[in-house]
């Protein structure tokens, strides 16, 4: 069969949203402390090859085909992605692949500085497996959700074009348990420090993950007329969210900010992926405007409760991805005449149909996780030691830096300064001022403090 341009732009919105993952990486890195950039974005660049693996070895086959109870595929039927032999069958699972990958290395912003980057290396995949490839199968894969499902032929199929409930809910859920179970940071709230080290590149990863959301939420459209419409609300949504967040922060704060402008972006661009298909350009200026001064205020919350969500994964994609999906049950578009949200005269059918699936992928990714991060935390610990957080996590876990500040060098195989750091080399020769060892180890943690705190 030949190429035809349908499959040509799948396999560039696949490469759009692979894009997205470096740019979350860029986002991420400089939201957080300079001694932690390299680890934030090598949590991202690690989810890119494990869930590669993965889905090419099973996770595929378990969003997909047929499966257990309508809740997951069976991981065997095509193993290997063996006896896929649809003309764009391949095409289709690299683009599922994509959204695992960014799916999955969203939650790691909501642990930034203190997670063992072993532990996060274990929990990729099994995170993958056990909770994004059955929520993926209950929604599109035919699952519970789907048309013939038991809970879509009850309430009617729940619309999730891009991934309302299958990416942000679900991330955003798996960030809270994971800061549940790990803890706050050391000084959180207190120690101001803790501000992003780098809004440019923020603002850099912003604008990336804007230009691969067009693939995102565009490489499924089956029309032409379906792709401008997704392609004009992937732009409206964002927008208007930037906008709003930056009124609040003006009237709250006094002043708006860039860290706003970008966090609205990427709020309202959340917001609009389950619902850029099925809305109305206006629809989508409304839900952009809404979830970007509804995650501004939410964002605070985490101070006032008391849990430290570093990077507002929790503020920005759990609230816009509800947002973005229950508001699909009041102004979804009636296809050709029927149906539609309440607004258009459907009824609450569908309202029920988005509550339905919001609050089961709430909780199916809350047990789920706990389960996996509490296993973790419990046998190789998910958290990295007092000594380790204060020094910086790159250094202790990768002997790098991401910017020279007179260390002497940035590590590598030569000069496995994580040893020295963490005591596990005292014997070494090197510097006293910034590795002498002393029984408990805190002199060593306060030179490397002095060597790398940003």
């Amino acid at each position: 069969m030949e190429l035809t341009a349908g499959h040509v732009w799948l396999m560039v919105a696949a490469a759009l949203v692979l894009f997205m993952t470096p740019g979350l990486a860029f986002f991420y890195g400089g939201m957080t402390r300079a001694k932690a950039a390299l680890n934030m974005m090598m949590m991202s660049f690690i989810s890119i090859g494990m869930v590669g693996v993965v889905w090419v070895l099973w996770g595929a086959s378990m969003s997909s085909g047929e499966g257990f109870l309508q809740m997951v595929g069976n991981p065997f039927a095509t193993f290997g992605l063996e006896g896929i032999d649809t003309p764009d069958g391949l095409i289709k699972v690299g683009y599922a692949a994509t959204f695992a990958i960014i799916t999955v290395a969203l939650i790691s912003g909501a642990i930034a500085d203190r997670a063992k980057f072993g532990a996060w290396s274990v929990f990729v995949p099994v995170w993958v497996t056990l909770v994004y490839c059955p929520l993926a199968y209950m929604v599109w894969g035919g699952g519970l959700f789907g048309p013939e499902g038991a809970i879509g032929q009850a309430l009617g199929p729940a619309i999730d074009f891009a991934g309302g409930t299958v990416v942000h809910i679900n991330a955003g859920v798996a960030a809270l348990i994971l800061v549940l179970i790990i803890g706050n940071r050391k000084g959180f709230g207190k120690d101001p420090n803790h501000r992003p080290h780098n809004i440019p590149f923020v603002m850099l990863g912003a604008a990336i993950l804007w230009f691969g959301w067009f693939g995102f939420n565009g490489g499924a459209a089956t029309t032409a007329e379906q792709g401008g419409l997704i392609w004009v609300n992937t732009l409206a949504a964002p927008a208007a969210a930037m906008l709003g967040w930056l009124v609040t922060e003006r009237i709250r704060d006094g002043h708006p900010t860039s860290l706003g402008a970008a966090s609205g972006v990427v709020a309202g661009l959340v917001a609009i992926t389950p619902a850029c298909a099925n809305v109305s350009p206006v629809g989508a200026l409304c839900l952009g405007l809404v979830a970007g001064v509804a995650s501004a205020l939410a964002v605070g919350l985490k101070f006032r409760w008391g849990f430290d969500d570093s990077l507002d994964v929790v503020g920005v994609h759990l609230v816009s991805g509800i947002i973005g999906t229950v508001a699909l049950g009041f102004i979804a578009l009636p296809v050709e005449g029927v149906g539609g949200g309440l607004f258009y005269g459907g009824g609450f059918t569908q309202l029920w149909a988005q509550l339905a699936v919001a609050g089961i992928a709430i909780a199916y990714s809350a047990v789920l996780t706990s389960i996996i991060a509490f296993a973790i935390h419990k046998t190789m610990g998910f958290r990295v030691s007092p000594e380790q957080e204060v020094v910086g996590v790159d250094l202790s876990l990768h002997a790098e830096t991401a910017y020279e500040f007179g260390v002497g060098g940035h590590g590598g195989s030569f000069t496995p300064l994580h040893e020295l750091i963490t005591g596990k080399a005292q014997a070494a020769a090197a510097p006293a001022e910034t590795v002498a060892p002393t029984s408990n180890g805190k002199k060593t943690a306060a030179a490397g403090k002095e060597s790398v705190e940003a």
